[in-house]
This record gives structure tokens, sequence and C-alpha cells, in this order.
């Protein structure tokens, strides 16, 4: 099953996201349950969450 874990988890206390991967805990926690084609529409929007976690730290 492909995941965007790093093995770095972190929520973000304002952003509301890992951020070792971008998920949000709703996201992390129902992972297992969401069809391959809902993780890689998650996982297509991960890197611009990733990269909006710079300007709020």
């Amino acid at each position: 099953m492909e995941t965007p874990c790093v093995k770095i988890c972190v929520i973000h206390p304002t952003a509301g996201i890992c951020e070792g991967c971008g998920r949000t805990l709703a996201e992390i926690g129902g992972w297992l349950t969401l069809s391959a084609d809902d993780r890689r529409r998650v996982m297509a929007t991960l890197p611009a969450r990733l990269s909006q976690l710079s300007s709020l730290s």
C-alpha cells in the first residue's frame, strides 16, 4: 500500500497537519480505508501543504 509516511509524526499546532507527511489526523487515521485513488488524490496535495508549513514557522 502506498503511503507518504516518513516516520516523522509531529502534528503542527497551527496547521493541523503532520510535519513529516502533510496529512491531517483524519487522513492518517482513515488511510487504510481509503481507496487507492483517494490515497493518490491526497498524496497529490501533500507537497503544497508541506510548503505552506515553512511560512508558518
